[in-house]
């Protein structure tokens, strides 16, 4: 995989998060739908919501664990995840696959509801 990175925002009401994709298949897939919503709930170390379309993926590009700040996709069902922290102990978690990362300290979704909207957009 190449570093080819697109810049986006992550829209949380008046919170706007700066973030890159790369170019795996399901990057590019989302990249195509934008400007695409999303539902998320926190959880123990990301927030992690069911995407209404499922996106591409090889099955090459699958992986265990993250680095904190990574968005992923989790193929076993069609999750959207921000990986924000606990990354000593993500290789216990497989079936992603990296979709990019935030472009600012993964601390910002801890300052979030636990329950979020989304609205995924190409950079202003």
């Amino acid at each position: 995989m190449s570093e080819k990175t697109t810049d986006i925002q992550l829209v949380v009401g008046e919170t706007v998060i700066p973030a890159v994709l790369n170019d795996s298949k399901p990057a590019q897939a989302l990249l195509a739908k934008l400007p695409y919503t999303v539902r998320l709930q926190r959880y123990e170390h990301d927030f992690c919501g069911v995407m209404s379309d499922s996106l591409p993926y090889d099955k090459t590009s699958l992986r265990s664990g993250w680095k904190n700040g990574d968005i992923a996709y989790a193929v076993d069902g069609n999750y959207f995840a921000i990986l924000y922290k606990d990354e000593e102990i993500s290789q216990q978690f497989d079936g992603m696959v990296t979709m990019g990362a935030l472009d600012c300290p993964p601390s910002v979704m801890e300052t979030l509801d636990g329950s979020i909207s989304v609205k995924i957009e190409l950079k202003k």
